[in-house]
């Protein structure tokens, strides 16, 4: 459960980051993390649009560089745009001074107030400091559609498990997992809706500071 749902240890770490948002209304809040790319991106536009979902990207900026026209697809069709670094590094790996320096790089393509540090790690200096700047959103559901050791219904499983009122679900614009969500992203959104689940994407003023259970 660390993995897929993080424990509130975990969450202390991180104090005025966003990982769920409000526990009494029933919406969830679907993100794709690492886009854009062409062997993904448009389908999971399209997919969204079907069911008329809107959903937030946190994207690399080394992709939109090389496909610009993708994150202006993701931008016309009414999805937000976040941060994801320039080059997809960890806070842990990498001092403080070049990690800043990759995010800020992103900012140039993307401009957007969102950050999400990739893997979920980061130094506390750079965490202080990427605060100041950006509403840093976390998650409350990982559904591990990266994972080389899950099926397409273990991830599909997963989201059945452990969404709940306020969830950030985090899916992958990916190669390694675009095929797991071209069988479960479709029954992903329907369960949900089912289940009652509005779908929202992040207000532009939500405020970084906030503190969430």
């Amino acid at each position: 459960m660390i993995i897929e749902q993080p424990t509130k240890w975990l969450r202390w770490l991180y104090p005025s980051a966003i990982w769920r948002m409000d526990p009494t209304e029933k919406a969830v809040y679907l993100t794709f993390d690492d886009g854009p790319i062409p062997e993904s991106t448009p389908w999971l536009i399209e997919t969204l649009d079907r069911y008329n979902v809107k959903a937030t990207f946190f994207m690399v900026g080394d992709n939109v560089r090389k496909y610009p026209e993708l994150m202006e697809l993701i931008r016309s069709h009414g999805h937000r745009l976040g941060n994801h670094t320039y080059n997809h590094i960890g806070g842990i790996t990498v001092s403080s001074k070049r990690y800043l320096r990759n995010a800020n790089e992103a900012d140039k393509l993307i401009s957007s107030n969102l950050f999400r540090p990739p893997r979920g790690w980061m130094r506390n200096v750079q965490y202080i400091r990427l605060r100041r700047h950006y509403t840093i959103i976390m998650w409350d559901v990982v559904t591990r559609d990266y994972s080389k050791r899950l099926t397409a219904e273990e991830v599909y499983e997963n989201v059945k498990k452990y969404t709940r009122n306020g969830s950030i679900i985090t899916f992958h614009d990916s190669l390694r997992s675009i095929d797991k969500l071209k069988k479960i992203l479709p029954k992903c959104i329907e369960w949900l809706r089912d289940e009652g689940y509005e779908f929202k994407i992040f207000d532009e003023n939500l405020h970084h500071s906030r503190h969430l259970k």
